[in-house]
């Protein structure tokens, strides 16, 4: 999938299902490098060798999954959740929704950024923008290497 792609059919209808103030330049640039970063380009809705990721923002269950449903500051994806008629808004039924609802997976990375104090990044600001991936995500194997890329490409399609 192209990045023009990734932004046109996973990301805006995520953040359209949110308040406008959760849209923006930033935003959108912060979830383009994170679905490169983490779903391999876009590439993988499950973690590969049967990892317990899932989604292209590779959400565990116990982890993001759960911390975006029970946050205080995060509360509104239970009116998204109902407005998608996802009844069960446990972390297992979510878990298992994100893999193949795009826009609910975009929500849940949003949303999981939103936890975090303080503003998103600029253009050009790898450094600030990598420390802010590391807070909200906590890869357990993260590739610094790849980052700078993936963000100037991300910016590059905005």
């Amino acid at each position: 999938m192209t990045l023009e792609d990734a932004l046109r059919i996973v990301i805006n209808p995520g953040l359209a299902l949110l308040p406008p103030g959760f849209d923006s330049l930033p935003a959108r640039a912060m979830l383009l490098a994170i679905g490169q970063q983490e779903g391999d380009r876009f590439r993988a809705r499950a973690q590969y060798h049967g990892g317990p990721a899932r989604g292209f923002f590779q959400f565990e269950r116990g982890g993001g999954v759960k911390g975006v449903l029970a946050h205080p500051s995060t509360k509104i994806v239970h009116s998204v959740l109902d407005r998608l008629q996802y009844k069960d808004h446990s972390p297992e039924a979510c878990h298992t929704a994100i893999e193949h609802n795009d826009a609910l997976a975009t929500v849940f990375a949003r949303l999981l950024l939103y936890t975090l104090p303080g503003a998103l990044c600029c253009s050009g600001e790898f450094d600030e923008s990598w420390a802010r991936y590391i807070a909200a995500w906590r890869p357990g194997k993260p590739h610094r290497a790849t980052w700078n890329e993936y963000y100037d490409n991300a910016w590059g399609v905005l």
